[in-house]
């Protein structure tokens, strides 16, 4: 299983948010490339990383730190956050992105993503609300449940699906294993938690289930209420 610490990016600072609240932004760093670095001397592999004002614009908004980043470390990088169309995918792999997240547009329009799998390293962002898709910035949720959107990229050729319980999200309040769990099940594909990551216990509790690949560490560490070199210490042993 894979630890991948995140950097959430806000007007090219690393932020953190509170249930994805833009309002609730408290900052971390004027320099995320520095945390970056830091993240791979601990003994990270990937990094997870947000635009989120491209969440909201649609549009690439933090290119200058991501450059940054990509330039400062050898880290594998998968990033989301407003990317709705095949020429920003390109552009961000040719800076040298491993992995590109879609979220928002995996319901709105699932056969581009299925398309965009069959050509680049796409991973699917999930984030739910009682179990419901969470639409508008996480504002509302949808209709559909996050199960059934998962299922239905299993034969996709998607790398990873990313699942968010967003009532959780950056509230400290431990992961939602049996959320990860069902939604690992019902794709069949590497499944990575998100959400409410605590302490060296959630982790614990992800690794017992074979069908989850990864888990993303946000607030958990900024907060300092995980240590990360325990924390890649404790997957090394139990991996």
């Amino acid at each position: 299983m894979e630890l991948l610490p995140a950097i959430d990016l806000k007007d090219g600072k690393a932020v953190r948010l509170t249930k994805g609240l833009m309002d609730s932004a408290k900052i971390y760093s004027d320099e995320p490339w520095q945390l970056a670095k830091r993240f791979e001397e601990i003994g990270s592999r990937w990094v997870h990383l947000v635009d989120l004002n491209g969440a909201f614009a649609g549009e690439p908004k933090n290119m200058e730190q991501i450059q940054k980043i990509r330039s400062a470390t050898s880290l594998k990088l998968e990033l989301g956050g407003g990317i709705r169309d095949e020429a920003t995918i390109v552009r961000y792999l040719d800076l040298g992105i491993d992995r590109i997240i879609l979220g928002s547009i995996a319901l709105k329009d699932p056969n581009f993503v299925k398309k965009m799998a069959k050509k680049y390293p796409i991973a699917v962002g999930i984030d739910a609300i009682d179990g419901f898709v969470a639409v508008e910035g996480w504002a509302q949720k949808s209709q559909m449940r996050a199960t059934d959107l998962a299922k239905s990229f299993a034969d996709a050729g998607v790398e990873a699906i990313i699942c968010t319980d967003v009532g959780r999200d950056g509230t400290l309040q431990g992961v939602n294993v049996e959320f990860t769990k069902e939604m690992a099940e019902a794709s069949g594909i590497d499944t990575i938690a998100s959400g409410g990551v605590k302490n060296l216990q959630d982790i614990a509790d992800l690794v017992e289930i074979d069908a989850i690949s990864g888990v993303i560490i946000g607030k958990a560490f900024y907060e300092g209420t995980l240590d990360l070199t325990e924390a890649f210490k404790y997957i090394l042993d139990n991996n």
